[in-house]
């Protein structure tokens, strides 16, 4: 209610300050005609372009000091690194590009102004700058895109050379599955067509292929430190997108058919807490949480850095909340964790009756819910 009443008073003020100035206007009998420009309108004009100008670079400036801590920190896998490059090599060269012609523009905007008595001056074509200000951003755009192809075409190296972790994630309205392929490393046959929610089969796994009998359905995805994952991608229902931002990974999951994506983790959970970027945002995030729940807001407990799954494409009414939790950890506690989970045989082949299709965090059973079904 105060912030109302404070915007309604600077718009009152706003409009009397409007209507004393053309009052003010009115009273002056020698007033020149206001439908044409003299001199004192360019020269003022131009002084207020080199003012805009400093506004320009201030906010650039400001935002840059004011706003970086929110950037993502070191990316937390063996690509990122390239990635990061690539995008702040273009960045440096669009505010170069910005900052060069911001000034040439607002300057000849002032040197050029009008003024009585001189004469526009022309040029019907000039061969020499149209091919200086053409052959430039042509190297430089071209350089760019084939620099990017490069990036794009070693990121895409999805191969199983060397021996790749195969997992599966599976997007839903409005939540993630994942699905490891188990000690035989290869997923078993899937389609959406073979959901069975009366036998807990939410993903649609074939129970008469052999490879799916070892898959292990979660709920958490636990991935090993410097080993490379295979990500194959499906949707249930609509277009989703996977978008892991701290391992600059994302990829669109399509209905009906599957995606593919392969990065291999270089920073551990462990490690990535101990971040100074991500120090300082844990802090400051539980900062404001505490003053949060000092005023009696919900959801202030304190928060604990965790990489996370997104969906990156607005999926829905719940789309904000379609997130899954990422663990990095070495090979040893992956190994140990794994072999703490069930198979698919174990949770679904086993015993039809069961209601519980993947494994569960804490000891914690998780129930069908309605987002599983399928028209």
């Amino acid at each position: 209610m105060t912030a109302l009443l404070t915007l309604t008073v600077l718009v009152l003020v706003a409009i009397a300050i409007w209507q004393m100035t053309k009052i003010f206007e009115l009273s002056q009998t020698k007033t020149e005609n206001a439908e044409i420009a003299n001199d004192s309108d360019n020269k003022n004009n131009g002084y207020l372009l080199f003012a805009f100008l400093i506004f320009i670079y201030g906010i650039t400036i400001f935002s840059f000091a004011k706003y970086s801590k929110m950037l993502l920190p070191e990316a937390a896998s063996a690509h990122g690194g390239d990635y990061d490059q690539l995008m702040w090599v273009s960045f440096g060269i669009i505010f170069f590009v910005q900052t060069i012609t911001q000034a040439l523009l607002h300057y000849f905007a002032y040197k050029y102004r009008g003024q009585k008595g001189r004469k526009a001056l022309f040029f019907a074509d000039n061969d020499k700058l149209e091919f200086i200000w053409t052959i430039i951003p042509v190297i430089v755009l071209a350089g760019l895109i084939l620099w990017g192809l490069y990036t794009w075409t070693n990121i895409m190296d999805i191969n199983e050379d060397d021996d790749p972790l195969v997992v599966e994630l599976y997007a839903q309205q409005f939540n993630w599955t994942a699905r490891y392929a188990g000690d035989d490393n290869v997923l078993g046959d899937a389609n959406v067509r073979l959901i069975d929610i009366n036998n807990a089969n939410v993903l649609g796994l074939d129970e008469s292929d052999p490879n799916a009998e070892d898959d292990i359905i979660v709920k958490e995805l636990h991935l090993p430190v410097g080993r490379k994952v295979n990500f194959k991608m499906r949707s249930q229902d609509v277009l989703h997108s996977a978008y892991m931002p701290h391992f600059r990974a994302q990829m669109n999951c399509v209905p009906g058919m599957i995606t593919q994506f392969s990065f291999t983790p270089t920073v551990t959970t462990e490690e990535m807490r101990l971040n100074p970027d991500i120090v300082d945002k844990v802090k400051r995030t539980n900062a404001l949480r505490a003053e949060w729940a000092a005023e009696g807001k919900p959801n202030t407990d304190p928060w604990e850095f965790d990489y996370v799954l997104l969906c990156n494409k607005i999926c829905g009414k719940s789309h904000y909340n379609m997130q899954m939790k990422i663990i990095v950890e070495t090979e040893e506690e992956y190994n140990k964790w794994l072999a703490e989970q069930k198979t698919f045989k174990e949770t679904v082949m086993v015993d039809e009756t069961t209601d519980q299709a993947f494994n569960a965090e804490d000891g914690v059973d998780v129930e069908l819910s309605e987002t599983t079904s399928v028209e």
